[in-house]
């Protein structure tokens, strides 16, 4: 068959095609508005990606810090969630470059804890065991996906600054809304509406600011504008008076300074502020331990932990299930107050052993990457990890987040990599090829 015809056969079927979906969307429309009103917006994003392919999973980005949910025919789902399984899907189908080592590691890793973890869902058969199951791999492997598709394609700094501007439209908010209770006379934590409490705010400001301080030279964030911007996002987490990201933002910021293998020198200022709100933290649990009050966070925690342990001991290998805590199959309706203990509990001792391969193991192939690009995304994957000491772990954006913001760094340094292999061929071709005529003429016998 001859490349026309061929060419005439492509562009009948994708007639056949398009009309098809068209006329099923338009039998489909009238009896299901919202489904086909969601299948139209597909079919868009679609084409824009053909066209453009990193300008879905761009857009995307600002919405992973959207938590509102959408509920249709009982299913529950975040804003987050959606952008991140559509920027991802986009990532996959229309961005076309090889998988760099370090990503392929990555993807490694996510594939031995979600095999950690399948023992749960066979040994566990409910319909959320099942959906966790596949929306922890979303959010881990899908995170990297799609930053990394993004970084790849050469807007990895535009990818940061649409995420450091999402972040700092929620400190504006939080810090509005603290401003205006102060002034009534409360001074409880900051939490917005829809579903954004003091730990989900506290959290994705605490990460998003590390691409402000870190202000990798790749992202072309001035000095003035990253400092700005990093204040103002710890103002934002002071008025949510979220203290696992206070910790795991001091202690990550702690590690860059003390780190001696880094891109540039940071000033040990910012240790002004790190100490003292670490102290300030510790004399708050401090005070609640003595205060004798069984029902504040500290001891209710203390109690949780011992209710969990109890859970985990009716199956300790496989585990009881993946959310078991949204069921009604244990007394209680407490949640695992750490990322192990979730684990644990939820996936026995396969599952704690996949997740500390898959924490660590990230750890320590970004800690190896080089730091101008290696740095950022290092502090994000720990600040997490350091954040699951003190919560749950595997929570939507505040897991998505970091390892996006990983995925964008290693795409970046897969095309710094990528343009500085094709410019050493340049150059060995340009000394191989005389560069005058005369070179040439007194070259022959």
């Amino acid at each position: 068959m001859s490349s026309t015809v061929r060419d005439r056969v492509t562009a009948a079927s994708a007639l056949v095609l398009v009309g098809g979906a068209a006329a099923g969307l338009g039998w489909f429309a009238p009896q299901h508005p919202a489904v086909a009103l969601v299948a139209a917006l597909g079919v868009l994003l679609l084409g824009i990606s053909a066209v453009q392919p990193v300008v879905v999973p761009l857009l995307t980005l600002p919405l992973l810090y959207v938590a509102a949910r959408a509920v249709y025919g009982g299913t529950d789902i975040s804003v987050s969630d959606v952008a991140l399984a559509i920027g991802t899907l986009c990532a996959l189908l229309f961005v076309r470059h090889p998988i760099s080592s370090p990503l392929r590691n990555l993807l490694w890793l996510v594939a031995i804890y979600q095999s950690a973890t399948l023992f749960t869902v066979v040994a566990n058969p409910y319909l959320a065991n099942t959906l966790d199951w596949a929306h922890s791999g979303l959010l881990v492997a899908g995170g990297l996906l799609l930053g990394w598709s993004v970084g790849r394609s050469g807007a990895g700094s535009l990818a940061l600054k649409l995420m450091l501007a999402a972040a700092l439209v929620l400190a504006t908010w939080t810090i509005v809304v603290g401003v205006l209770h102060a002034l009534q006379g409360d001074f409880r934590p900051v939490y917005l509406q829809p579903g954004m409490h003091k730990n989900f705010l506290g959290t994705v400001m605490g990460i998003t600011a590390l691409i402000a301080y870190v202000r990798p030279a790749w992202a072309n964030l001035s000095r003035r504008v990253g400092v700005t911007a990093f204040w103002w996002l710890a103002i934002g987490i002071g008025f949510t008076q979220s203290r696992q990201a206070v910790v795991a933002l001091g202690l990550v910021l702690l590690v860059l300074i003390l780190r001696n293998r880094t891109d540039r020198r940071r000033s040990k200022i910012i240790l002004l502020g790190i100490v003292p709100a670490l102290v300030l933290v510790l004399t708050l649990v401090r005070d609640q331990l003595s205060s004798g009050n069984v029902h504040n966070s500290v001891f209710q925690r203390f109690t949780w932990f011992q209710d969990a342990m109890e859970i985990w001991q009716t199956s300790p290998i496989v585990g009881v299930g993946l959310r078991w805590w949204y069921t009604d199959r244990f007394p209680g309706g407490f949640q695992p107050p750490n990322a192990e203990l979730e684990v644990l509990t939820s996936a026995g001792i396969l599952g704690l052993v996949g997740f500390l391969v898959l924490m660590v193991g990230s750890v320590v192939i970004l800690w190896k990457l080089p730091p101008a690009y290696g740095t950022l995304a290092v502090l994000a994957v720990l600040s997490r990890f350091v954040q699951g000491q003190l919560d749950l772990f595997w929570v939507a954006a505040q897991t998505s987040i970091p390892f996006v913001i990983a995925g964008i760094c290693l795409g970046a340094l897969a095309l710094r990599e990528h343009d500085d292999a094709e410019q050493g061929a340049l150059d060995d071709l340009s000394l191989q090829v005389p560069e005058h005529p005369a070179a040439i003429a007194g070259a022959r016998p």
